[in-house]
C-alpha cells in the first residue's frame, strides 16, 4: 500500500470548504432542493397541543429511499407518532394532531400499507418527485391507506366525515409486484378537503393483471386532479356521494374508470388511451343500477375500444339511476362511444367530437312540467368565450402552484416578519406588513398554526400566500362583532383593484362569534385568460366556523337543539367575490358552519353563519371545481346579477337545525346584499323558510353553467323522520328574475342531484321540478331543465 500526502498547497481554508461542501451533500441527501425542505419553514404549531410535533421528514424516522432497503416501518412511524389521531381515536377525529410527512427525493420501498392518520398531508419533494415502490412481497391489498379496516370489518374512521387530507408530488410504482396479486395503490375513502394531485401511478401492464390505481367505495369527497395512471385492470374503481375529478390521463387499461356507486361525479379534463373500456358505470344483468349521476366533460379518448358503457334505459331502474352527460369530448380511433352492457351501440364511435349529449330526464318548455326520458344528443349551446382557454378549447383549468422552481431567497416565513401563529398573539399587524413588503416580489409562506387577526387584512395584488396542514387564520374581537357594519377579514384586493393573488393551503375560520365578519372578500379584477399574466386563484384552501379547537363555538356554548345566543353566532358572509372582481379560479374549497365537534366530544352543534359564498362578479369570468357550502342561514350559494360562472360539482347541506329556527333568523335578510326573502313562506309552514343550497338571481345574470350539483336536506330540527317521504323542505334550488330572453340568458344545470326536497327546482317562485318523478339511487336527479 502505498502513503500519500496532502498536497502543500492543500490550506486548512481549502479543508474547511471540502468538508463543507462534503456535508452539504449529506444534508441534500435528507432533502431536497424544494424551499419548503429547508428547515427555516419547520417552525410550525399546533396551537392547542404544546410540543406537538408537525412537520416530520421520513428520513428523520429512518427511511432511507435508497430504492433498496425496505421503508415501510419507518414511514409508518413518521406519520404516527405523537399520539395521533389513529385506530380508537375518540369520534375519529382531531385538529389537534396534524402532520406533514414530507419525502425527499428517492425511491421508498414498501411492503406493507402505509397507514395516513387523520389531518395527514403526505407530500413528495415538488422539485423531484420520489418514488413510492411497492415491493415483490408486497401481499395485495391498498399500499397508500386512508381509511383503515379492522379484523371484525369496521374502519377506523367515519367515511363521511373523513376530512382533512392530502397526497402530492408523488410517483408510485406497483411495477414490481407480480401481476396476478391484487395491488392497489391509493385507498382513498374520504369526505371534504382532501385531494390527491400532481401524481403518477405505475401499474403492470400483463395481460389479466390485477393492478389498480385508485380504490374508493365510499366518502363525501371531495378532489383530485392532475394525476396519470398507467396500466392496470382498473385504473380508477370508485364510488363516493360526491366528487370532482379533473385533468386524469388513464392509459393502457382494461378499464380506465369504473363507477360502482354515487350520487353525482363530473369529469373534467379527462384522457382515456389505449383502454378497453374507458368509462364504465354499468350492472350485470337486471340488477338495480347504484351510479346516480355523472359528467364527462373536456375530455380526450384515443385508440379504445368503447368509451362508456352503460345499463341506463328508459325502463331501468331506479328512473333515473345512471344519468350522464358527456360534453365536448373529442375521440380518436375509438370503437363505440356508448354501448349497453351487452354490447349494443347507443352511440356511435370513430374519430369525432361529441359537443353534448346526456341520457336521464329532460323538462323544456314543451314539457308541460314533465321531465321526459332522453338519450342523445342535447341542444346545448354555450355562449360564454371569457370561461374558455383559447390553447384547448375547453374551460381554463390552473393547477394548484407548488413554486418548485423557487429558491428560498423567493420565499418568506411569515413568522420570521413577526407573526406568531400560536392562537393567542394578534398577528394582525405583522402578516399586513409582510404583505406590503412582500407582494410581487416574494411568496409569503404560512407555518401551521393559528394566527389571529383583529382587524382587516388587506391582500395586494401580487401577493402569493401558502401554507401547510392548513393553518388557520382566525377572526377575532369587536371589530369582527357588529352584524350592521360588516367587514372582511381577509380583503383580496380594493374594490376596482386590478391585478393577481394566489392563495393555496389556507383556512379561514374564527376564535369565538363574529357575526360582522366577512371572511374573504374577493375583489381583484385580474386579466383574462388570453393574457400573460394568470387568473388569480385560491386552491385547496377551506373554512370552518365553530367545531374546533379555539373556535369557542363548540358543544360547550352552543349545543345542538339550543336556542340561538350571541355567543353562538358564526360569521356574516364566508366568502364574498364582489361586482368587481373577475379571472377568479377556485379549486377544492369547502365552506362549512359546523354542525358537530371534531375535537371534544364530538357532539352535534348549532352554529348560526349567515350566507356561505355569495358571486356578483359583473363580466367574470369566475370558476369553481370540487366546491362545497354547508349549513349557513340563508344560502350555501348565491349567484346574482353575474356573468359567465362555471361551477364544476357543488355540494351543499341545509342546516340541521332548521327549522328551528326559520330562515333567515338569527339574522335579517339585506337587500343590498342581494339575500333571498322569506316573507312569502306562510307562517304555518315548517318546511319553505330553510336556506337555498343553490339561488341564481337577478336581471344581469347570464351565462351561468353548472357541471354537476348535489343538495341535500337530511334533517328537520335535527330529526330525520322527514327523509321517510322525500319532504324535509319545500324547495333547493332556486332560478329568480333571469332574464327569459333566450339569446342571452344561457343559464343550465347539469345533473341536478337533491335530497329530501319536494321540489327540486323553483323558477320565478313556482315549483318546476318535482323530486317525486325523478327518483335515483338516493337522491332524486334530472339530467338539465332547459327551460331556465
Amino acid at each position: 500500500r502505498t502513503t500519500r500526502t496532502v498536497p502543500a498547497k492543500m490550506t486548512a481554508r481549502h479543508f474547511v470548504v471540502v468538508v463543507l461542501a462534503l456535508l452539504s451533500c449529506c444534508v441534500l441527501a435528507t432533502r431536497g432542493d424544494w424551499w419548503l425542505a429547508d428547515p427555516s419553514y419547520h417552525n410550525g404549531v399546533s396551537a392547542w397541543n404544546p410540543g406537538y410535533q408537525v412537520w416530520r421528514n421520513v428520513k428523520d424516522f429512518g427511511a432511507k429511499g435508497d430504492g433498496v432497503t425496505d421503508d415501510t416501518a419507518a414511514i409508518n412511524n413518521a406519520i404516527s407518532s405523537g399520539n395521533r389521531c389513529g385506530q380508537g381515536c375518540p369520534g375519529g377525529s382531531s385538529t389537534l394532531t396534524p402532520a406533514i410527512v414530507y419525502f425527499p427525493p428517492g425511491t421508498y420501498v414498501v411492503s406493507q400499507p402505509l397507514i395516513m392518520y387523520y389531518f395527514t398531508q403526505m407530500v413528495g419533494d415538488a422539485a423531484q418527485r420520489p418514488t413510492i415502490a411497492a415491493a415483490r412481497s408486497f401481499p395485495g391489498g391498498w399500499l397508500l391507506q386512508s381509511d383503515p379496516y379492522d379484523n371484525q370489518g369496521n374502519n377506523w374512521y367515519q367515511n363521511q366525515n373523513n376530512f382533512y387530507r392530502q397526497v402530492r408530488n408523488f410517483i408510485i410504482d406497483m411495477t414490481r409486484v407480480p401481476s396476478t396479486v391484487n395491488a392497489v395503490a391509493i385507498h382513498w375513502q374520504v369526505a371534504q378537503a382532501t385531494s390527491i394531485t400532481n401524481v403518477h401511478i405505475r401499474l403492470s401492464k400483463a395481460s389479466g393483471t390485477q393492478h389498480q390505481g385508485i380504490w374508493m367505495e365510499n366518502g363525501s369527497g371531495g378532489f383530485m386532479s392532475d394525476i396519470t395512471i398507467d396500466g392496470g385492470h382498473y385504473g380508477m374503481w370508485v364510488g363516493n356521494q360526491q366528487f370532482t375529478s379533473r385533468n386524469i390521463t388513464i392509459t393502457n387499461a382494461d378499464t380506465g374508470v369504473f363507477l360502482n356507486w354515487d350520487w353525482g361525479w363530473t369529469f373534467t379534463g379527462m384522457t382515456f388511451g389505449n383502454c378497453r373500456i374507458a368509462f364504465d358505470h354499468s350492472v350485470n344483468g337486471g340488477a338495480q343500477i347504484q351510479a346516480g349521476s355523472a359528467i364527462i366533460m373536456d375530455t380526450l379518448v384515443y385508440n379504445t375500444q368503447t368509451f362508456v358503457r352503460t345499463s341506463t334505459s328508459q325502463s331501468s331502474q331506479p328512473h333515473t339511476a345512471g344519468t350522464l352527460m358527456l360534453y365536448n369530448v373529442t375521440l380518436s380511433s375509438v370503437g363505440t362511444a356508448v354501448a349497453s352492457a351487452s354490447g349494443q351501440t347507443i352511440l356511435a364511435g370513430g374519430s369525432t367530437r361529441i359537443a353534448a349529449w346526456g341520457q336521464g330526464q329532460v323538462y323544456t318548455s314543451n314539457s308541460n312540467g314533465a321531465g321526459q326520458f332522453t338519450q342523445g344528443k342535447l341542444p346545448v349551446s354555450l355562449r360564454s368565450r371569457s370561461l374558455i382557454d383559447p390553447s384547448t378549447g375547453r374551460f381554463y383549468q390552473r393547477t394548484r402552484p407548488n413554486y418548485e422552481t423557487l429558491s428560498t431567497s423567493s420565499v418568506i416565513n411569515v413568522k420570521s416578519a413577526g407573526a406568531r401563529g400560536d392562537g393567542r398573539s394578534d398577528d394582525t399587524a405583522a402578516i399586513q406588513n409582510a404583505l406590503n413588503q412582500y407582494a410581487n416580489s416574494k411568496v409569503i409562506y404560512f407555518p401551521p398554526g393559528a394566527y389571529i387577526i383583529t382587524d382587516t387584512i388587506h391582500v395586494p395584488s401580487g401577493s402569493r400566500l401558502t401554507g401547510s396542514t392548513w393553518p388557520v387564520l382566525m377572526a377575532s374581537g369587536p371589530k369582527f362583532g357588529n352584524v350592521n357594519a360588516p367587514r372582511p377579514m381577509l380583503q383580496v384586493g380594493r374594490p376596482g383593484e386590478s391585478g393577481y393573488a394566489e392563495l393555496s393551503d389556507l383556512l379561514f375560520s374564527s376564535a369565538g362569534p363574529v357575526p360582522g365578519a366577512i371572511l374573504v372578500e374577493w375583489n381583484l379584477n385580474a386579466a383574462s385568460v388570453a393574457s400573460s399574466v394568470p387568473p388569480s386563484g385560491l386552491w385547496d384552501c377551506h373554512f370552518r366556523v365553530g367545531g374546533a379547537e379555539g373556535t369557542q363555538l363548540g358543544d360547550s356554548r352552543c349545543r345542538a337543539g339550543a336556542n340561538p345566543t350571541a355567543q353562538c353566532m358564526g360569521a356574516y358572509l364566508l366568502l364574498h367575490v364582489t361586482s368587481s372582481a373577475a379571472s377568479v379560479y377556485i379549486e377544492n374549497l369547502w365552506a362549512w358552519t359546523a354542525d358537530h365537534d371534531l375535537d371534544g366530544n364530538h357532539n352535534q352543534i348549532s352554529v348560526y353563519s349567515a350566507r356561505g359564498i355569495l358571486i356578483e362578479s359583473r363580466n367574470g369570468p369566475v370558476w369553481l371545481y370540487g366546491s362545497a357550502s354547508e349549513h349557513n342561514v340563508l344560502y350555501q350559494y348565491n349567484i346574482v346579477n353575474a356573468r359567465n360562472v362555471m361551477l364544476a360539482m357543488i355540494q351543499t347541506e341545509t342546516p340541521y337545525y332548521q327549522p328551528v329556527p326559520k330562515a333567515p333568523y338569527p339574522y335579517t335578510s339585506v337587500s343590498q346584499l342581494n339575500d333571498p326573502d322569506f316573507s312569502s313562506c306562510p307562517s304555518s309552514s315548517q318546511t319553505c323558510a330553510m336556506a337555498w343550497g343553490l339561488r341564481i338571481a337577478g336581471s344581469d345574470t347570464q351565462s351561468v353553467y353548472v357541471f354537476g350539483a348535489g343538495h341535500y336536506s337530511f334533517f328537520s330540527n335535527y330529526n330525520q323522520g322527514c327523509l321517510a317521504y322525500e319532504g324535509c323542505q319545500d324547495a333547493i334550488v332556486q332560478v329568480s328574475d333571469v332574464s327569459q330572453n333566450s339569446a342571452t340568458n344561457d343559464v343550465y344545470v347539469f345533473n341536478l342531484n337533491t335530497k329530501a326536497s319536494t321540489s327540486m327546482l323553483w323558477v320565478n317562485g313556482k315549483p318546476a321540478v318535482p323530486q317525486s318523478e325523478n327518483r335515483s339511487t338516493f337522491c332524486s336527479t334530472i339530467l338539465t331543465d332547459l327551460a331556465l
